[in-house]
């Protein structure tokens, strides 16, 4: 058995009385003694801090790093200036997910952020189609550590120990700077639907960072819990839930990320022109649920008598008491007031397609 790999801030997590529990190879905290609805609540109202260290960066370098990273990801890296940021897929030649991803461009390279459980397959496929770029591909994984600051409270906490005047700072925008004394690359990104930053430094300096935010008056520790109630209520997709390996960005509403005309042929383009002229024959929804029942990850999903997917994600949403869910549907199907059905431990129970999000009154600046 493959040993659990362990963040910067593992034994800070034990002495807070964070839950630990395996996720992505890594031993992570789940929830805090305050429990998952407070945390949750905390990041709604207040401000909390998420380790995210366990992420993935892979660093470009070199003449052709924007051709490069513009081949392997649906998005246009064309279209980032330096000190931008943008959300982005690495598809297989089927058009399907090997991961989402975000994209930091700078000066004098790139950034591909890719999720823990993905991290080494990515790195793998990149150098496996370098074919001769002129590029320098650097896995930094195990030198960067990650912080996520989130809530309406984040900037106003952040500033208190940053050197950069963070309100300068648009929504996905990033700027090197100092926090704590510590040199990190600000990003005005986030997993939650409220303001915030992800704060990239030295994995040597996360517990510096860590310790500068959190403590009374300052941020509330956040485990996996709240992370995942927190991105389910404004409708983000979660690798191995709503994408994976048998979805496309089409057949999961995440057609805005792929720029089919960018002038530059990416690993699964053609796959989804194809998918595109023919028309997707399903597409992801969210949905509620009334009454008691809840939705779990794995109910079968009936429509029209049969079974055609299951619960990708579920919960009962803590800012909004409703059971909230998300699943694939028949395309025709896929609108708002489609009536369905989730088996909930033997038992049928109507559900409702609703448009996404959730929830609609995070912090989040995107106007910014």
């Amino acid at each position: 058995m493959t040993e659990l790999k362990r963040t910067p801030l593992y034994e800070t997590h034990k002495a807070l009385g964070g839950k630990m529990v395996p996720f992505a190879g890594w031993e992570m905290p789940v929830q805090y003694p305050a429990g998952i609805i407070n945390e949750h609540k905390a990041v709604r109202t207040d401000a909390g801090i998420f380790d995210v260290s366990h992420m993935g960066e892979i660093e470009v370098t070199g003449p052709d790093r924007n051709a490069f990273v513009n081949r392997m990801t649906t998005n246009d890296v064309g279209a980032l200036a330096a000190g931008e940021v943008q959300y982005s897929a690495v598809l297989s030649p089927e058009g399907t997910f090997l991961d989402d991803c975000t994209v930091y461009r700078f000066d004098d390279k790139i950034m591909v952020v890719v999720n823990a459980s993905n991290a080494d397959r990515i790195w793998d496929h990149f150098v496996e189609h370098k074919q001769g770029a002129n590029i320098r591909l650097k896995n930094i994984s195990a030198d960067v550590g990650l912080l996520a600051l989130q809530g309406p409270r984040a900037e106003a906490l952040l500033q208190t120990i940053s050197e950069t005047q963070l309100n300068y700072i648009p929504y996905y925008h990033h700027a090197s700077g100092k926090v704590a004394g510590c040199g990190c690359f600000i990003s005005r990104t986030g997993y939650t639907g409220e303001d915030g930053f992800e704060l990239y430094c030295r994995w040597r300096d996360t517990e510096t960072l860590w310790n500068a935010l959190t403590g009374p008056g300052k941020a509330q520790p956040i485990g996996l819990g709240a992370r995942d109630s927190l991105r389910l209520e404004v409708g983000y997709a979660l690798y191995g839930h709503e994408i994976d390996e048998n979805s496309t960005p089409l057949e999961a509403g995440l057609g805005w990320i792929v720029k089919l005309d960018k002038g530059s042929p990416f690993t699964g383009a053609e796959a989804l022109r194809r998918q595109k002229q023919n028309g997707v024959t399903r597409k992801m929804v969210g949905f509620t649920m009334a009454g008691k029942s809840f939705p779990r990850q794995g109910y079968p999903v009936f429509y029209e008598g049969s079974q055609v997917d299951t619960v990708r994600s579920g919960t009962v949403s803590p800012s909004l008491g409703l059971a909230i869910g998300t699943t694939y549907l028949p395309a025709a199907a896929a609108k708002a007031g489609t009536k369905f059905q989730v088996d909930v431990r033997g038992e049928k129970q109507e559900a409702e397609v609703v448009k996404m999000p959730f929830y609609k009154g995070g912090s989040v600046k995107k106007g910014k």
